[in-house]
């Protein structure tokens, strides 16, 4: 049975062009930072994926990839926030789901010319006393890694009230996973000499970026909104 208001009749419509291609960011954002950030940390001389965090590969010989790979990545994912926030029109998670997921694009964006100190033994030889800018970019990685997660319980809950209970729990543990693994990594970068921060940060940054594309796939699935005919 078609929904009536007044004496105009409502049928889904389909999603507009601009609107694929904005979700389409979305998909395509979290999997290439995923793919620079393993490739430059398995390439990068001196680098140690396995102690040292995806940030310091901005620093040192090449640094400019991983900058122009955080740039790239934010505004991709800033563009499926608006994406998401021309589809998501109602509902519990329809304003603070992109709003949140906007906030995690742009920390991508900031991090990208705001540079972070050297640490864990990268650059080589180089002085790990703490900077303002260096501050700066610690704060913006705790940002991302904290919108991200509140992103993902806020979307559980909508998936929730509208009986996606599998999408629900997914939500739920990838939220639980990338808030563990940041204190995790924060806490052994900082007790543990050579113990593995680099690995633990990488498994939270793909948890999340596997959620991010997957949501985007979803979205990209959803009926346009309904418009009116006569």
């Amino acid at each position: 049975m078609t929904d009536t208001l007044g004496p105009a009749k409502l049928r889904t419509g389909e999603q507009s062009a601009a609107t694929r291609l904005l979700l389409a960011c979305g998909v395509i954002a979290p999997l290439l930072n995923i793919v620079v950030i393993l490739v430059l940390g398995a390439i990068r001389p001196d680098y140690n994926a396995w102690v040292v965090p995806d940030s310091n590969l901005e620093l040192g010989p090449g640094g400019w990839m991983q900058i122009t790979n955080y740039i790239v990545t934010g505004a991709l994912l800033l563009a499926f926030a608006i994406g998401m926030r021309r589809i998501l029109r109602t509902g519990r998670g329809s304003t603070w789901g992109p709003i949140l997921l906007g906030i995690y694009g742009f920390t991508f964006v900031a991090i990208g010319p705001i540079l972070p100190d050297p640490s864990l033994g990268y650059p080589v030889g180089a002085s790990e006393e703490l900077t303002i800018h260096g501050a700066i970019h610690s704060l913006l990685g705790l940002v991302q890694f904290t919108s991200l997660t509140v992103a993902c319980f806020v979307l559980a809950r909508r998936d929730e009230a509208l009986e996606s209970r599998g999408w629900s729990r997914y939500s739920v543990a990838t939220g639980l996973l990338v808030a563990t693994s940041y204190v995790v990594f924060a806490l052994i970068a900082k007790l543990v000499d050579g113990g593995p921060a680099g690995l633990i940060e990488r498994i939270g940054i793909i948890a999340g970026g596997v959620w991010v594309s997957l949501l985007a796939i979803r979205l990209m699935r959803k009926p346009g909104p309904r418009v009116s005919v006569e």
